[in-house]
């Protein structure tokens, strides 16, 4: 039996940020995560995308709550990347 390893999850992620919703056909797959940049963060949106994440990446369902974390990083001098962190391995999100 093959055990799932960190790169694995690392690129099952990485897949899933580059590639946009609805980019499978007939499948909902994929994220526009760049979009929760210009949305307030209060309402939810992340949670959002962190539970699409689990459902698009069953591998994640495993995971413990808490353990998959969506969060940004200010880079001098105006601007702002995501960042997933996916059971300790930090994942950029691709500028688009």
């Amino acid at each position: 039996m093959a055990n799932i390893t960190g790169n694995d999850i690392q690129g099952m992620v990485s897949h899933w940020t580059s590639t946009p919703e609805n980019g499978y056909y007939g499948s909902d797959y994929g994220q526009d995560l760049n979009s929760l940049l210009h949305l307030p963060q209060a309402n939810g949106s992340p949670d959002a995308v962190l539970q699409k994440l689990r459902s698009d990446v069953p591998a994640l369902q495993i995971l413990p709550s808490g353990s998959i974390n969506l969060y940004s990083v200010q880079t001098p001098p105006d601007k702002l990347d995501l960042m997933l962190e996916v059971a300790g391995i930090s994942i950029t999100v691709p500028n688009k």
